[in-house]
């Protein structure tokens, strides 16, 4: 049996928590000679989370809480300390260890010190997430020790190639780079497909399916990022030029309230929902006609795949891997302005949405878990 770790923030809400979940409740199901392939063993900075209760009982989870002291002296003394315990326990006691949360210090701490088989998983494109500052890309990926992992996975060929090309101009310098295209790899997010097609049928009580064009999004609710401002002004466009429709919003975060007053500034108050977060954000697929993402960046977005399943067509920015994955199969992929959200926003409650492709589930998966079998067996 190989023992395995995997190290992460948190298990609340998000698209990166549920991808987290489904690949730990599939390894743990899998077995040889009737016996578990895997012991699995999960380290969180924050034991807690609305997801906790989704994993299988058989995961260990463990808590590695840095301390937050105000003090900097204390702070860093009982760091160390901590630090110190976790490497006497753990040092090398992992067949493979991996970094799932890509952007903390602690998880790629823990996961470096499990296994000399190592992965840091990238969930998003940092380079726009750091406004296309290349030193400051290269000093975030330096800081999480890129050059200790063994395998780097992207969840898109968008971000990886951005990371290839970042550090290939400084491999010539700094020689721990050199031929680090070989240690990256792209692996999508696994799906549970038959608990997504289970959960969509469940019943909710907070919205009525209507005779009137509903778009759905679904995620944290953050500007920098998911710029959900984008969805409201076209709203507001919507509106004034007469159409009728009605905007879903699943989801919270730290411009939630922000969000609710600027529909309300923006006349839209009851065209947009606020339907907070969800556990089981299925039905509210089977109650629309459209998922849009507005997003200045992404990573792969879970919600794709969710979409894909559940055969909702997408309204989405161009983003990830959006121009060879959505447009002209699953959706319309637009530009991250107003005037091309809005175009294809009237677009779809005028003539409606095609999605020409069958997704193939199956394949997907397998194709994940070919690769992720062979990441553990490295």
């Amino acid at each position: 049996m190989k023992r395995l770790l995997f190290s992460a923030v948190s298990l609340e809400t998000g698209g990166i928590e549920k991808a987290l979940v489904t690949l730990l409740n599939y390894l743990s199901h899998q077995r040889s000679n009737g016996k578990s392939k895997y012991e699995i063993t999960l380290v969180l900075e924050k034991k807690e989370g609305i997801f906790l209760n989704e994993l299988n009982k058989n995961i260990k989870i463990l808590e590695y809480r840095p301390s937050n002291n105000k003090i900097v002296l204390i702070r860093k003394f009982i760091n160390f300390f901590k630090r110190l315990k976790f490497k006497s326990k753990y040092k090398n006691k992992f067949d493979f260890a991996c970094s799932y949360a890509t952007y903390s210090l602690p998880a790629s701490f823990v996961a470096r010190e499990a296994s000399e088989n190592t992965c840091l998983w990238v969930h998003s494109e940092y380079m726009s997430m750091l406004k296309n500052n290349e030193k400051e890309y290269i000093n975030f990926f330096e800081k999480l020790h890129i050059q200790d992992f063994k395998k780097i996975v992207f969840v898109s060929n968008n971000s990886r190639e951005i990371f290839i090309n970042t550090f290939k101009k400084i491999e010539s310098i700094k020689q721990e780079y050199k031929n680090i295209e070989e240690k990256t790899e792209v692996i999508h997010n696994l799906i549970n497909y038959t608990e997504i097609v289970t959960k969509s049928n469940e019943k909710v009580e907070d919205v009525n399916k209507r005779e009137i064009y509903t778009f759905l999004h679904v995620g944290r609710q953050t500007e920098e990022d998911k710029k959900i401002t984008r969805i409201l002004k076209s709203a507001q466009k919507l509106k004034e030029d007469g159409y009728k429709f009605r905007i879903l919003l699943v989801g919270k975060g730290k411009n939630t309230e922000d969000y609710k007053k600027e529909a309300k500034n923006l006349n839209i108050e009851n065209e947009v929902i606020f339907l907070g977060q969800k556990k089981n954000p299925y039905p509210y697929f089977k109650l629309s006609n459209c998922l849009i993402l507005t997003s200045e960046y992404e990573g792969f977005p879970v919600v794709y795949t969710e979409a894909f399943i559940l055969e909702l067509p997408i309204i989405t920015t161009d983003v990830s891997d959006a121009k060879t994955e959505i447009e002209g199969k699953y959706g319309i992929v637009v530009e991250k302005n107003i005037n091309s959200i809005y175009n294809a926003m009237k677009e779809a409650i005028e003539k409606g949405i095609t999605i020409k492709e069958k997704f193939d589930y199956k394949r997907y998966n397998m194709e994940i878990i070919e690769k992720i079998t062979k990441l553990i067996n490295n």
